[in-house]
């Protein structure tokens, strides 16, 4: 499936090294004055080439085919983009053409379409997260005129960084704030991050995500749940394998009288408890308060040591696959978290409507 949302539909295309990846959103309302700097500055948070990332540099600028007015307006039809592939090595990858790397989707995607293409992991590739991307910067402006806000950031990378998400989570949640790294631990994590690389090593991280202004009343019962369908679009960003809202696993360790989310009274900023362990969402609909969520991704497989590839014959031989690689792919996976969460809360929105 290549296609995510309801009212709100993405569909993306393109492989790694071909000549471009792309994508069409439809349902995106009309009469949206986009502003083009918050497109560019959400694809600059994800581009490839900077510090502690791949060393693969891509311009990532989508060049927008439709739905948009030369004024810069969406006019409610398709909005159709493309996202040139332009520094791609793909000779890198020729030893791969016969062979199968662990931890990776070369066999499954051999194993399904009895083809693939072997070049930077083809649509398996981080890569197409580009298109995502640039989706989720359209939606947030979308959510912006709707009082919504997302935010996101690296939370911990390898055992650097991690907190307690009880104690944060038992604060008056709307302080959204208080959830955010101080800069000596960022330094820390991304130390930890350049050290992995300078073994040839990889490491991975969490990423946590706070959607403030998010109106109550938004998922069904009980199959389509708010955060059964969250959890669907943050599972599907490549390497990620694990995704926790609220106090996630360290709840369910947890005595009930310890994590009540007690009723305050309403006031005008719209807090209705006294804490936030549910992350926002009881019974799969959201409650009114921020959403709270975390996504961890795995360490990225390919590395710059000798791993155990399979070859076609069925034999393993030890291989050094090159190549540029993420030493974290949860470092540039924030900027994918935000957008997943942008496109699925404002398909929420259209489908539902602000007051649900």
């Amino acid at each position: 499936m290549n296609t995510i949302g309801n009212k709100l539909r993405l569909t993306t295309f393109g492989e790694s090294h071909g000549v471009a990846i792309g994508g069409v959103l439809d349902g995106m309302p009309p009469q949206i004055q986009l502003d083009f700097d918050r497109i560019a500055a959400a694809m600059a948070e994800r581009r490839p080439g900077g510090l502690g990332a791949t060393a693969r540099s891509e311009k990532d600028l989508p060049e927008f085919l439709s739905g948009i007015s030369p004024e810069g307006v969406t006019l409610g039809t398709p909005i159709g983009f493309v996202i040139r592939n332009e520094d791609c090595k793909s000779k890198d990858y020729d030893v791969l053409k016969d062979c199968f790397r662990p931890n990776h989707a070369d066999f499954t995607y051999e194993l399904k379409y009895g083809i693939r293409d072997h070049r930077g992991g083809g649509r398996a590739s981080a890569r197409e997260t580009a298109c995502r991307v640039a989706a989720g910067a359209l939606a947030h402006q979308f959510l912006t005129l709707k009082g919504v806000a997302v935010k996101a950031f690296l939370s911990s990378v390898g055992h650097v960084g991690d907190f307690d998400i009880l104690e944060r989570l038992a604060r008056r949640p709307e302080l959204s704030d208080s959830f955010e790294i101080q800069e000596p631990l960022r330094e820390e994590m991304m130390a930890e991050i350049l050290r992995a690389g300078k073994d040839g090593d990889s490491v991975g991280g969490s990423v946590v995500c706070i959607v403030t202004g998010v109106p109550g009343g938004l998922g069904s019962p009980l199959y389509d749940k708010l955060n059964a369908r969250l959890s669907a679009a943050m599972m599907g960003i490549n390497a990620v394998k694990a995704f926790e809202i609220g106090g996630g696993v360290e709840l369910c360790k947890s005595r009930g009288s310890q994590v009540v989310d007690a009723f305050v009274k309403r006031t005008d900023s719209g807090v209705m408890t006294s804490s936030n362990f549910s992350g926002g969402v009881q019974g799969g609909i959201s409650n009114g308060m921020p959403l709270f969520f975390r996504v961890w991704f795995k360490p990225t497989p390919t590395i710059g040591l000798p791993v155990d590839v399979m070859r076609r014959d069925g034999e393993v031989e030890k291989l050094t696959v090159h190549g540029r690689h993420d030493p974290c792919v949860a470092l540039r996976g924030v900027a994918v978290v935000k957008a997943m969460a942008a496109l699925t809360i404002a398909d929420f929105i259209l489908e539902f409507g602000t007051q649900a």
